[in-house]
């Protein structure tokens, strides 16, 4: 392959190795509060690994999330509150602020943006649009968090071949809003029973996990 080719765009496609988001590091000062405050929430303690005084590491996942956090002694020279609006996705925006909020953790109102850059305005978007409804903690060292509401993907963000769900919890919301959306399917169809509901439903999810049009 020549440098002529690769700038032409006529070089032959090569594969791509995977390359999976694992691990976040975030600065803490006081790695014991950091550890209780993210096992109060709800994040699963997955290690902590002492080696002596000058390096340890913790690590905690979110619920339903394939990348970790790590903190701890020695795994970065960033001061804490270094880390600002790492984004959490979340099914239901009001339901996962009252979950911290019954933990005892402080968080922002909901509020959503007209569209990207635009100043956010009070409570959940109106339409339910996802992407753009938000909510915000932060951690005892003021690492933010910003919580965003996605219900369904824009196409090309996920992976064509495949549909899945990372927890219990949004294939129960991915199921609520399919029976919702066939609930208007069936008033539509004049009030009659619809035998063939759980193709309808299937349908409905993939098309919505997939950034498609949704069945009417």
């Amino acid at each position: 392959m020549t440098l002529a080719e690769v700038v032409s765009g006529n070089a032959a496609p090569t594969v791509t190795s995977d390359m999976k988001l694992e691990v976040v590091v975030i600065p803490v000062s006081d790695v014991d509060r950091a550890k209780a405050f993210y096992g109060r929430i709800g994040w699963r303690l997955d290690a902590d690994f002492a080696v002596d005084e000058s390096f340890r590491v913790v690590q905690f996942t979110p619920p339903g999330s394939p990348a970790s956090v790590h903190f701890g002694i020695g795994l970065t020279s960033a001061k804490p509150d270094a880390v600002s609006t790492t984004y959490l996705v979340v099914s239901d925006i009001e339901t996962a602020r009252a979950e911290l909020l019954a933990k005892g953790v402080e968080v922002s109102d909901v509020f959503h943006r007209a569209g990207p850059g635009q100043p956010p305005i009070q409570g959940r978007d109106p339409e339910g649009r996802s992407y753009v409804s938000f909510a915000t903690f932060n951690d005892p060292d003021r690492n933010t968090w910003l919580m965003q509401e996605i219900t369904n993907r824009f196409p090309g963000r996920v992976d064509a071949d495949a549909t899945s769900f990372v927890s219990l919890a949004d294939l129960a919301g991915a199921l609520r809003r399919a029976a919702a959306a066939h609930g208007k399917h069936e008033e539509r169809d004049g009030g009659r029973h619809d035998e063939n509901w759980p193709d309808w439903y299937a349908e409905y999810i993939v098309a919505e996990y997939k950034g498609k049009t949704l069945p009417l």
